[in-house]
């Protein structure tokens, strides 16, 4: 799939995949400890992840237009330098337990994670043949979700390990013990993000080092209004937002569907789902709040991400990637109308599957939309990331579909963007044909 000469610098680039899939999960972690240390609301909690999706909507082209400029090697350096700036940020936020503070280090984490996507993405498309770019995206795409697979069970034992008192518990505290337990806060908190910042910055030096193949031969003056020009870019563009807006979207609203199809009861009464849920939660179900009962189950959705991108990467290098993501995209659709028309066991695990079938979606979107861009990949880029925004954008919207009728009728929503993705890898099949 890769050349010799290009299987180091692949490795490496994939290393990054992993480094961003794992922080972006283990940041996810703090969230629980943190509303109770700074008596947060729940909108003020909900700030962590626009500030996280509002680095891609504001930094994406910034990223692009640098990238051009400096080239792939000294962005992915600069984007690593930025995330080590934001993982180190950590430790002020919680040594004075002040968000604005915690927000400021995750937005400037994620800006330098947004420098990485725009640089790595493009950078692994074309370093090789571009038969295979699809392939490769894929690969290095699934190491990403072998990343968000793994930071749970490292964010639960280091970040939720201990016990987390509510802010009401907190104010029965003596003075003395107020502040041994803001200590131990604070460490808890410290330690795993100072560690985290030392070996992204060992990471850094380590690409100062890493010869990369030169892939921008020359710097572009026409910029983002040429490479805007390109039908299937900006088509890709809107492709990339609506398959993001959708996954997370369905990621974020599981839980409370399956309550509202009173799963809980029914995976307590059926053995063998019973059996499922007490081994990934190790415990007796029977204890359990009904959210954690249910929420065990949306680790499936998420590991069939990761499972159909090492599927994918060898599907794409052997099959047109346009037909590949029609297929998935029909998929995907099929399950969706299933899980509409269906109660129970069947609506859930129909619901759990579409995981598998986004899998391919991101990298061969992105693939497909900077194929014939040139030298304006890193514009292309910083469109196509700029776009992640979906993320920001879908889910509240399905939110409010279900308010209005239900999540059932709300997945229509979801039948669209979906449904425009089939359209995308159709039409880019007739134009690459």
């Amino acid at each position: 799939m890769t050349k010799n000469k290009y299987l180091f610098p692949f490795i490496a680039l994939t290393s990054l995949f992993f480094l961003w899939g794992f922080i972006t999960v283990l940041v996810d972690f703090l969230i629980p400890r943190l509303k109770e240390i700074f008596t947060l609301t729940y909108f003020q909690a909900g700030l962590v992840q626009f500030a996280f999706f509002m680095a891609y909507f504001l930094l994406s082209i910034p990223a692009g237009f640098i990238l051009s400029k400096i080239g792939y090697k000294k962005g992915i350096i600069l984007g690593l330098l930025t995330m080590t700036l934001g993982c180190f940020l950590f430790y002020p936020a919680a040594e004075f337990r002040t968000f604005s503070i915690f927000l400021m280090a995750y937005f400037i984490l994620a800006g330098g994670m947004t420098i990485l996507q725009v640089a790595a993405n493009p950078f692994v498309a074309v370093l090789g043949d571009a038969k295979g770019a699809s392939s490769r995206l894929n690969l290095a795409q699934a190491f990403n979700s072998l990343g968000t697979a793994i930071a749970p069970a490292i964010g639960a034992s280091f970040l939720l390990g201990d016990t987390i008192k509510s802010s009401s518990e907190i104010n029965l505290l003596s003075e003395l013990e107020k502040t041994a337990y803001y200590l131990a806060e604070a460490v808890a908190v410290q330690t795993p993000f100072v560690l985290l910042s030392m070996s992204i910055l060992a990471l850094a030096v380590l690409f100062a080092f890493v010869k990369l193949p030169t892939v921008i031969t020359s710097i572009s003056n026409s910029g983002y209004r040429e490479v805007l020009k390109n039908k299937v870019l900006v088509m890709g563009a809107f492709a990339i937002l609506v398959y993001v807006g959708a996954e997370v979207a369905i990621g974020s609203y599981l839980v409370n569907y399956f309550i509202d199809m009173d799963m809980h009861s029914i995976i307590q009464s059926t053995p063998w789902m019973n059996n499922i849920a007490s081994n990934i939660l190790n415990t007796d179900l029977a204890t359990l709040d009904k959210r954690a009962i249910v929420g065990a189950f949306v680790t499936f959705y998420w590991s069939g991400a990761m499972i159909g991108r090492f599927i994918g990467a060898y599907l794409t290098n052997i099959f047109a990637p346009s037909k590949v993501l029609s297929f998935f995209a029909i998929g995907a659709l099929l399950l969706i109308i299933i899980s509409m028309n269906t109660i129970g066991v069947i609506s859930m695990w129909s619901i759990l599957a579409v995981g598998l079938f986004n899998s391919i979606m991101f990298p061969t979107i992105f693939t497909l939309s900077i194929k014939d861009v040139g030298d304006l990949k890193p514009q292309a880029s910083g469109i196509l990331c700029t776009m992640i925004v979906g993320g920001a954008i879908i889910p509240p919207l399905y939110g409010f579909c279900t308010d209005l009728a239900g999540f059932k009728m709300a997945f229509l929503l979801l039948l669209i963007c979906y449904g425009y993705i089939y359209y995308f890898a159709k039409s880019t099949s007739k134009n690459l044909a």
